[in-house]
């Protein structure tokens, strides 16, 4: 255990990173068809849209419950200034989330069906947006001064945050098409693919005004850009990102089912990854100062301990996902929210 425990922190943070990273694919495409439903030319439209989430819509908003108890048990530190920095977009979030959960649950058998239809795709865009401002805030750094949060309520609110609010929008947007082209069938499906092309051309867009961005605003990680040792392993990650995202294209362009949400998915998590090795070993990027893995953890004891708990829990969650879905797989042709 003594040989392990220097390199739990970084455990932990590849074990967080890769639940993020399965979150945003997952709970992405599934706010992504939401938002799309604002813009149906029917109501049976927007049932089969809604249709094809029934099943895995609660389970994909789960894993954002177990990053929560995660972060709080691995890196205390990093969950209590995302907290208190960032009340107000997570509290629009979680209002957002509740308020699509009551939209697909209360529309099947709600007399007032004709609020609870768009009532999915306004809860949708809120979360999104909600989402994006406070990944925006965290990743253009925070008021830290002393492991303390001394910024004012509305600091999450900034120039970059609203850049970083914009591309998860595009981003949700094109894997929602992307699901809807797997799903659907007909004017949908080949509407779809209309919208996943115009989505990606502005998640790249945008997505390269990040970095940049980000490049720019940091030192420390624009002398990595420029430092020989350091380039590779920063500049590796994006450019497979803008090869999963010619592929993504391509597969496009081929009228291709699957391949579209596969290839996207990729390319995301790779522009991600791009955009933390950048940043790491810094978990928190500060205004005045920075915030260090090893800084935020817990207790090695404490982290060990809840390794165990997720090798066993693991394997559990993912096979019924995997199973779940297996059972709802193939083409939505009518859509109910029941």
């Amino acid at each position: 255990m003594d040989t392990i425990s220097p390199y739990l922190p970084d455990i932990w943070l590849v074990i967080i990173g890769t639940l993020l990273l399965y979150y945003v694919v997952a709970d992405g495409y599934d706010l992504g068809v939401g938002i799309l439903s604002l813009f149906c030319r029917s109501g049976q439209e927007r049932s089969i849209m809604a249709g094809s989430l029934k099943a895995v819509w609660a389970s994909n908003q789960t894993w954002l419950v177990l990053l929560g108890g995660m972060a709080f048990g691995a890196f205390p530190i990093f969950y209590s200034l995302l907290l208190s920095s960032l009340y107000v977009p997570i509290v629009i979030m979680l209002f957002g989330l509740i308020f699509r959960g009551l939209a697909i649950e209360l529309s099947g058998h709600d007399r007032f069906k004709a609020f609870w239809g768009p009532a999915f795709g306004l809860g949708s865009l809120v979360t999104a947006l909600a989402q994006g401002f406070a990944a925006g805030a965290l990743f253009g750094g925070l008021d830290i001064v002393q492991l303390r949060f001394v910024g004012g309520m509305w600091d999450w609110l900034s120039p970059f945050a609203v850049l970083a609010a914009l591309t998860l929008l595009a981003c949700y947007v094109m894997l929602g098409a992307n699901y809807l082209i797997l799903k659907t069938e007909g004017d949908l499906q080949a509407g779809s693919y209309r919208t996943a092309r115009r989505a990606s051309a502005a998640t790249l867009v945008l997505g390269a005004a990040i970095f940049v961005w980000n490049v720019l605003r940091f030192p420390y990680i624009r002398e990595r850009w420029v430092h020989p040792s350091t380039l590779f392993y920063v500049a590796v990650f994006p450019l497979l990102a803008l090869l999963a995202f010619s592929l993504y294209r391509r597969s496009l362009s081929r009228s291709d089912s699957l391949a579209p949400l596969l290839w996207s998915a990729l390319f995301v998590v790779l522009a991600f990854v791009g955009l933390s090795a950048g940043i790491y070993p810094v978990i928190i990027p500060g205004i005045t100062g920075h915030i260090t893995i090893r800084e935020a953890s817990a207790h090695p004891a404490t982290l060990a301990f809840m390794l165990v708990a997720v090798a066993i829990l693991f394997p559990i969650i993912l096979t019924y996902n995997i199973y779940n879905y297996r059972v709802f797989g193939g083409k939505t042709r009518e859509g109910k929210y029941e």
